[in-house]
């Protein structure tokens, strides 16, 4: 009987969390940084049934704490799904496993497991500004700290932004060498090596941080070493096959800095051991014979863990079914292009970007005044913005075209409002080589102007339950900054042309 309640509560926990799980699943194949992630549920099953004697010796006790887990990963799910972020919806699916297990056995029994469970968290990409953002920083790290270790070698060399200048050959640190690759497997194993390392907690936690600045300065030594080879043997060094050798590499030297800090930590204190003493996965074993399998009884706790994530399956169908308020607009395509003394181009995006960005309507063209500055306008509206379609952020988008974002910081455009409150705008400074840019971009969404992006989420999360409406645009302008300007130059161009452009969008941009 149990194991039918069981049975039904994982397909409706699948049911409802399809989407999310189809979503990591998809982000796990399109980038190496999280191929890691297909083994990780199989190594936890591993775990847990390397206990299973231990398990087996244990009272289950029921508990109502994982019932209200279960609840409250289907809070989180609910936000999620209305507030279109993934990410939400998968972490709350790893705690309704957490969750679920504790309501099944009890605490005592919980305990045991634990630890295999607690890495399932290592499966959850990371949301897309946050994994550029920290992909950024890490580029910038391992660029400046590679450029010391090729100085090493009594080599000249200039670092501009991310570009490794040799003289001869110029290196750009791109978006793959940033060391996440390595450094989100090594952190998750890091964090099994913490679970299997029989020592003091605060040793396991030396052992679990630490992964981090071995990831980044062995990346940061590699990215010297790519150039050495490269200022002695020509540019062939950086690609091809010895490029991905010298990244495996690496990475297991990783791992073994890591085995050998173990071993010396193990030593360290009052109670010293060897390592084999203290680190190494048990074989499980043989179950005591003539044990004698009983049925658990069905409790109260059970129809609760049942009830709960049925909840979470109906919760799931009323996003996937409620009547969305779409409110009547005019098409971008009517957009005018002469708007005061600026003249408009209408551009058009490829087909790869319309399926990315998965939008209903936008408006993309460049705009000159007749003392031939240009100013590019852009924006993307959705009609709805349930989970898998919302509004990309510039911040996630830019440095995929190599931008590098120099600053961001938060303004007032003067002489604009939205809601009766000033119209805030994100402004970035950004670079490629010598090329740069000025940037204004905000979120227009049903009447407000916002720049926080967490904070549209929950706008989304609000509306979608109080009007029905998930609507809204990303607004965006963007100006070069000539080789004889200023960046105040282009903010009085951004300002100029927001000013004309602004209060005709709220025929397309319904408030």
């Amino acid at each position: 009987m149990i194991w039918g309640l069981v049975g039904v509560s994982v397909i409706f926990l699948t049911y409802g969390f399809w989407d999310g799980i189809t979503d990591m699943l998809t982000r796990w194949s399109g980038k190496e940084e999280y191929g890691y992630a297909y083994f990780l549920p199989f190594i936890s099953a591993y775990l847990i049934w390397q206990r299973r004697d231990h398990l087996i010796e244990t009272e289950f006790s029921p508990s109502w704490i994982g019932v209200a887990g279960i609840l409250i990963a289907g809070f989180l799910f609910f936000m999620g799904e209305i507030a279109t972020t993934f990410t939400l919806v998968q972490y709350a699916l790893v705690l309704s496993v957490l969750s679920l297990a504790l309501a099944l056995m009890g605490w005592q029994a919980f305990k045991l497991v634990a630890g295999p469970l607690f890495l399932l968290f290592f499966i959850v990409p990371l949301p897309s500004f946050i994994y550029n953002s920290l992909s950024g920083k890490l580029q910038l790290i391992s660029s400046e700290l590679g450029v010391e270790v090729i100085r090493w070698f009594g080599i000249s060399v200039f670092l501009e932004g991310n570009v490794i200048d040799l003289g001869d050959y110029k290196l750009q640190v791109v978006e793959a060498c940033n060391g996440l690759r390595y450094l989100f497997p090594l952190v998750s194993l890091a964090f099994l090596a913490a679970y299997l390392y029989r020592v003091e907690r605060w040793k396991r936690v030396v052992v679990f941080l630490s992964s981090i600045p071995i990831t980044i300065l062995m990346n940061s030594f590699r990215i010297g070493v790519i150039g050495v080879l490269v200022e002695n043997w020509g540019q062939e060094q950086a690609d091809g096959f010895l490029h991905y050798f010298e990244g495996w590499v690496i990475f297991m030297a990783c791992f073994f800095i890591l085995l050998l800090e173990m071993a010396l930590l193990a030593r360290v204190g009052s109670t010293r051991r060897r390592f084999s003493e203290v680190f190494g996965l048990e074989l499980p074993k043989a179950l005591p014979t003539g044990i004698e399998y009983r049925a658990r009884p069905v409790t109260a706790v059970h129809y609760g863990i049942l009830a709960s994530v049925i909840l979470i399956g109906l919760s799931s169908v009323y996003v996937q079914v409620q009547q969305e308020i779409q409110p009547d607009r005019q098409a971008f395509s009517e957009f005018p292009l002469q708007v005061g003394e600026w003249k408009g181009s209408d551009g058009r995006l490829e087909e790869i970007y319309l399926d990315s960005l998965k939008l209903d309507d936008y408006l993309i063209g460049d705009y000159v005044n007749p003392v031939g500055s240009m100013v590019n306008f852009y924006v993307a509206y959705y009609a709805s913005q349930q989970a898998g379609s919302a509004a990309h952020s510039p911040r996630s988008c830019i440095p995929g075209g190599g931008w590098k974002i120099e600053e961001v910081t938060q303004i007032d455009i003067p002489g604009l409002e939205m809601n009766e409150q000033p119209l805030q705008a994100n402004r970035l400074v950004i670079k490629r080589g010598d090329f740069k840019q000025l940037v204004y971009y905000w979120f227009q969404q049903r009447g407000r102007g916002i720049t926080n992006e967490w904070l549209v989420k929950w706008y989304l999360f609000q509306d979608g339950l109080t009007q029905h409406r998930t609507d809204g645009a990303l607004v965006r302008l963007s100006t070069t900054i000539g080789v004889t300007e200023d960046w105040e130059d282009g903010d009085r161009r951004l300002v100029e042309f927001a000013s004309e452009v602004v209060p005709r969008l709220g025929d397309y941009i319904p408030e």
